[in-house]
């Protein structure tokens, strides 16, 4: 019989192939283990052995146990739904482990599975790791399987049958009367279980595929102790308080759930506002650092595209193109090629470099209706877009400079936390070593003068350049993406872009790809929800609102409201018939950060209530004194 060589805890044995590793952990007298890595591979004690290695016992309460515990809880509730439901009306599709829990995909006959009822499903699945069921695994030929899930009515799972390479086996797991395909790895047994809840149900396309039969998703999210479980959903109560969809509804900023199409946002009056001024700040930071504006179109011939490589690379991302004076064109994916088009309009000199060339420009991609997802992902969009052209001389001044405006507008807009990344040169780079040792050694000296913490992902760069990625952390601890600085050895190549040089030849620029923000749509979203809807007082589209306390307070009301116009502020004054406390209440939900109230005493000795979201009430105020008040919170950008 074929041995195999285990060293387990330190001691070397040799054991029949196709031995279970709780048959080991038995003789050797290791108790309550849940689990292994095999040579770092996560393995139950109920699989045969097929090669040896190292192995590490895995006990309840160990963080790399988790998603053995977290896979067998999806079967839990696999079963539970049966029990619920009736073994014939349940067909499953497939339920894996996640990050923070697990989910499966079933298909309930007659019904559709509501939030409402995972409070009962709970309920069942407590029952079933009550009963401390053995979870037993069993390997099948692949007609024994078939007959199997036929019998049982499974046939999303006689599916997946078919789908299992040749010579790979078969496996089932079965507990109290309960069976399901599966490779593992699972607990012993369902008492092994640590503290779960059920979180959410969704619909879900069987395979991923919109042509498909729709199933429904339930999620759940299990940690080994209560306490852990109850932490993480804290946060996710506090990530769905700050949802950045239901924000942009009580601010009144944006739709996209309407007539238009999916993943088009209309941006509305409130939201039109905040724009305005993100954006004009944006125009004016790019001029003070000497870039130059542009405006591009939102068509393009197909030629273009093909000159640039989208149309080989990114064709699928593309929406189709139209038909116009007997010629293809497309709505645009990208700005690089107009940029580059303005570039080469006239012969450049060096002594023109580097060429800087911003544009707020509106971009389309065809995203699969799956992955929408409110502002963070869509399928038109604006840029903060910019392209550099610049000598081999100037290439690390332009990264350091281009380094440090990124970091420093996202400090403008609240973020303080950060996390460089540095992608370097990949197997199948284009571009010279002299290009790729000068940029890499340009973007490695810029990270380190930023002093923020980084990470090198070697060989992790795009085959026509190499890149800096920026992450910012927001008020809840998620990292987003958000800054890229990354440089293109390809279309200077394919457009010819040339400059001339100081010997009057003709010399390759260096290109730089940049977009401090990403989209204009994205950073939104990730802003709203870092500030919890509460946006920093210079870029909110209502600063102040004037609330009379009674009618006869109305003139000095609006009054008030015209003078902090006129001092630069975006003022309302709220002259409706509603009494104080609703509107307050709206004040509040429409996140204005200063309120003032203005009553008999204000009116009569011509000051206000001061009253802000971050600091509450701060008494009264002088005019003279709200007006330094408000220029310093600008000024901060607070």
């Amino acid at each position: 019989m074929e041995k195999i060589k285990l060293v387990v805890e330190g001691k070397e044995l040799e054991v029949p192939k196709g031995t279970t590793l709780g048959e080991v952990f038995k003789e050797l007298g290791i108790k309550d283990a849940v689990g292994a890595l095999l040579e770092g591979e996560l393995v139950d004690l109920q699989t045969p052995l097929r090669r040896g290695g190292k192995v590490k016992p895995l006990f309840r309460g160990d963080e790399e146990a988790l998603p053995i515990m977290r896979h067998s809880l999806a079967h839990v509730m696999a079963q539970a739904l049966k029990e619920l439901y009736g073994p014939a009306k349940v067909r499953l599709g497939v339920g894996p482990d996640t990050e923070e829990g697990f989910f499966y995909d079933v298909e309930v006959e007659g019904r559709t599975i509501t939030e409402e009822e995972l409070k009962k499903i709970e309920e069942k699945m407590r029952e079933i790791v009550k009963r401390d069921y053995p979870i037993v695994r069993k390997e099948l030929t692949r007609e024994e399987a078939k007959e199997l899930f036929k019998k049982l009515g499974e046939r999303y799972k006689l599916e997946l049958i078919d789908e299992i390479p040749e010579g790979e086996p078969v496996s089932v797991y079965e507990q109290g009367g309960f069976v399901d395909l599966c490779k593992g790895p699972h607990l012993p047994s369902t008492g092994k279980a640590g503290a779960f809840k059920l979180t959410a149900v969704s619909g879900a396309y069987w395979k991923g595929d919109a042509s498909g039969p729709q199933l429904t998703r339930i999620y759940g999210m299990a940690y080994w102790d209560e306490e852990k479980l109850n932490e993480r959903l804290k946060f996710y109560e506090e990530v769905k308080r700050r949802d950045h969809r239901r924000l942009g509804k009580e601010l009144e900023f944006f739709t996209i759930e309407n007539e238009v199409g999916p993943g088009l946002v209309l941006w509305l009056p409130r939201g039109a506002l905040y724009r305005k001024v993100l954006e004009d700040y944006l125009r004016e930071e790019h001029l003070k650092r000497g870039y130059q504006l542009a405006y591009t179109p939102h068509v393009g011939r197909a030629e273009l595209w093909k000159r640039s490589g989208h149309l080989e690379h990114y064709k699928e991302n593309m929406f189709p193109p139209m038909q116009l004076d007997e010629e293809e064109y497309y709505v645009k994916p990208m700005n690089c090629p107009f940029h580059i088009t303005i570039y080469k309009t006239r012969p450049r000199s060096y002594r023109e470099l580097p060429f800087k060339l911003f544009e707020l420009g509106t971009v389309y991609r065809y995203e699969l209706s799956g992955v929408l997802h409110g502002l963070l992902r869509v399928r038109g969009f604006t840029q903060d877009d910019a392209h550099i052209v610049c000598t081999p001389e100037q290439v690390n001044d332009v990264i350091r400079e281009t380094l440090e405006f990124a970091l420093q507008v996202l400090r403008d807009f609240g973020f303080e936390e950060f996390k460089l990344y540095l992608s370097t040169r990949p197997e199948d780079a284009i571009g010279s070593d002299e290009q790729w040792e000068l940029s890499q050694k340009a973007l490695e000296e810029a990270v380190k003068a930023s002093g923020y913490e980084y990470e090198v992902d070697e060989g992790g760069g795009a085959f026509y350049g190499p890149k800096i990625d920026v992450k910012v952390k927001d008020a809840i601890g998620r990292l987003w993406q958000l800054s890229t600085i990354q440089f293109d050895f390809n279309l200077p190549e394919r457009f010819d872009m040339t400059y001339v040089g100081p010997d009057n030849k003709l010399h390759r620029p260096y290109m730089i790809h940049r977009a401090l923000l990403g989209s204009i749509e994205r950073f939104t979203g990730i802003l709203l929800e870092h500030h919890a809807g509460l946006l920093p007082f210079w870029l909110s589209p209502t600063q102040v609102a004037v609330l009379p306390v009674a009618d006869r307070h109305h003139d000095y009301a609006r009054r008030l409201a015209e003078l902090l116009t006129a001092e630069g502020f975006r003022a309302e004054a709220d002259l409706s018939g509603e009494r104080l406390g609703a509107k307050i209440r709206k004040a509040e939900l429409t996140k204005v950060p200063v309120v003032l109230v203005v009553g008999d005493r204000e009116q009569e000795s011509g000051t206000v209530s001061v009253r802000t979201k971050k600091e509450g009430s701060l008494g009264s105020m002088s005019l003279e004194e709200l007006i330094k008040y408000l220029n310093e919170l600008q000024r901060s950008r607070r």
